[in-house]
């Protein structure tokens, strides 16, 4: 029964993997819940119709249809070539560090307002990161299968120990950074600067100590969903413009208890020792403002949480993001390392995008990389065909520090090549520190599972995913709950029947599980933070695939609101 088992496992990967990788190569990505090769049946979802009806307010599904670049194009922009880096030395055969000739492209390339810049076929050696610093830069290849650039030192050898903000000896080289780092110029160069002065770095959107902001004007009361907000003062706003709203919490964390969906429950929560999940508020969202007319804006995404008196909401000024940039057609491939014991990472990681807003990845294979794929106070940004492979990963993918509003879709996480060491840890892909409304779709997952990693994160989607659930979320206990109010696990199948973190019906609160494989429990085994009821939803279990609609995110995405 076992030998079956495991050949059934195998097989529905293949299957998996192979719909994945002919979506891939015509870049429309598999059709909806044809990854694990199960017959559905027209069984449209009772909780979808539901949904339809109060799609921006509902109790337990997110909305999440404008997530990705531009509010979710299925398209990127194409800005015109202006240069090729062959043009500023790099070679394309292995036999030089190519960083400095790819970074002066990118340079030059921003300094003139933006545009492609080309690494035609072949292998180039970086010694260095590679830095996409200005708004409206792409740095594409000629496909991940024909340009790669070959990493030979990490971020520990580059810039130097990077410890943590909250003590002991952990490197937040586990979480953060990226050999190919999209952040805007002033931000990337200070984070470098500080951690190579041993000092303790500018992380979020307006920093650690939530001071790096201007006040532009008070918010008035809001529901969640709102797709307007009427302001005290708009004479400093103007459309087209990016603001930060800042919602702080009050003495008795109600704004907590509002995200874990409020009622009896949350209210009985001690939030009073979680000195990690404090240190994330205020919530901060950034946000397009799409109009101004008197002191009514309209936003370009509803509203997340309420807004209310007692909250001193404000929409404030932000670090000035990296827009419009994007990474395509290349593959990353890290000098091959032992993975490194868990939380002593050297900085071996991929790409990351760091106060970034309406950027995008497309046609990345990561390999042999400690942390693959990073969102650090990154907002709107699409990551699109990515993939993991190579000797394991610490986090495949990472979310965290107010990152809100991301598109993961058609990716892939490998499974290792080489046996895991002792002391490490797999994680999949993760979502913490107040994270919300970021969506993972039509992915494989040969290792790994549903990290979500403590930080309250909420109304987080994870829909048409087929995984071998054999990885462990972390956190600290000091970062306070699991999940906040929201999660949706929407048409999953899970190959080795593997409960943990996939169904969050008897632990997460107004969560929603539809549509998965039937499970059970073992390994990592959690219990509720939140004691008394849950208010959470169960649908068509044992039956992952059979739902309709089948892609959560692309039904929202085809749904009219207002």
């Amino acid at each position: 029964m076992g030998i079956q088992r495991a050949m059934s496992r195998r097989a529905l990967l293949a299957s998996a993997v192979a719909v994945a990788a002919a979506g891939a190569a015509t870049g429309l990505g598999p059709a909806s819940g044809s990854a694990a090769a199960v017959p559905r049946g027209p069984r449209t979802s009772p909780l979808w119709r539901e949904f339809t009806e109060s799609p921006l307010t509902h109790p337990q599904i997110p909305y999440v249809g404008r997530a990705g670049q531009r509010a979710g194009a299925t398209r990127f922009p194409r800005p015109r070539v202006v240069a090729d880096v062959r043009a500023y030395g790099a070679k394309g055969d292995g036999s030089a560090d190519a960083a400095p000739a790819i970074n002066r492209a990118l340079a030059e390339a921003g300094r003139r307002g933006g545009g492609t810049v080309l690494v035609p076929a072949g292998t180039y050696r970086v010694d260095d990161i590679i830095r996409i610093s200005h708004s409206d830069v792409v740095l594409r290849g000629a496909g991940s299968g024909r340009t790669k650039l070959y990493a030979t030192k990490n971020l520990t050898e580059l810039i130097g120990p990077y410890g943590s903000r909250f003590g002991g000896d952990k490197s937040s080289w586990s979480w953060a950074g990226g050999l190919i780092w999209l952040a805007p110029e002033a931000r990337l160069n200070s984070l470098i600067e500080s951690i190579k002065a041993k000092k303790w770095p500018l992380e979020g959107w307006t920093g650690n100590e939530r001071t790096e902001f201007e006040p532009l004007t008070a918010v008035a009361p809001a529901r969640r969903g709102d797709l307007t907000v009427t302001v005290e003062d708009a004479s400093r706003i103007e459309r087209g413009e990016i603001v930060l709203f800042r919602v702080a919490d009050d003495a008795d964390h109600t704004l907590l208890e509002h995200m874990s969906g409020g009622g009896p429950a949350t209210e009985a929560y001690d939030w009073s020792d979680k000195s990690k999940l404090l240190s994330y508020v205020p919530y901060e969202w950034p946000v397009r403002v799409t109009s101004v007319r008197g002191r009514e804006l309209t936003l370009e995404r509803p509203l997340p949480v309420d807004i209310r008196p007692e909250w001193n909401t404000m929409i404030t000024t932000l670090v000035t993001p990296l827009t419009g940039s994007g990474v395509e057609g290349l593959t990353l491939e890290a000098v091959e390392t032992p993975q490194s014991v868990h939380l002593l990472d050297k900085g071996h990681n991929g790409v990351t995008f760091q106060c970034a807003y309406d950027c995008w990845a497309d046609d990345i294979t990561v390999r042999h990389c400690d942390n693959s794929f990073g969102l650090v106070a990154a907002s709107a940004c699409t990551l699109r065909r990515t993939r993991v492979e190579g000797r394991g990963s610490h986090h495949p993918y990472f979310c965290r520090e107010a990152s809100h509003d991301n598109l993961v879709e058609d990716f892939f996480i490998g499974a290792r090549t080489v046996p895991a060491p002792a002391g490490t840890q797999l994680h999949g892909i993760n979502v913490e520190g107040l994270s919300s409304h970021n969506v993972w779709s039509r992915g494989v997952m040969e290792m790994g599972t549903f990290d979500t990693h403590r930080g309250l994160p909420f109304a987080n989607l994870r829909t048409e995913i087929t995984l071998d659930n054999n990885g462990t979320h972390g956190g600290d206990a000091s970062a306070g709950p699991l999940y906040g109010a929201r999660f949706t696990h929407w048409n999953v199948t899970v190959l080795n029947e593997r409960a943990g973190l996939v169904r969050i019906d008897g632990i997460a609160p107004y969560s929603v599980t539809a549509g998965i494989s039937e499970v059970r429990e073992f390994g990592q085994i959690d219990v509720p933070d939140f004691k008394g009821e849950l208010n959470a939803r169960l649908e068509a279990y044992g039956r992952p695939g059979e739902l309709r609609p089948g892609n959560l995110y692309e039904a929202q995405r085809e749904l009219k609101v207002r």
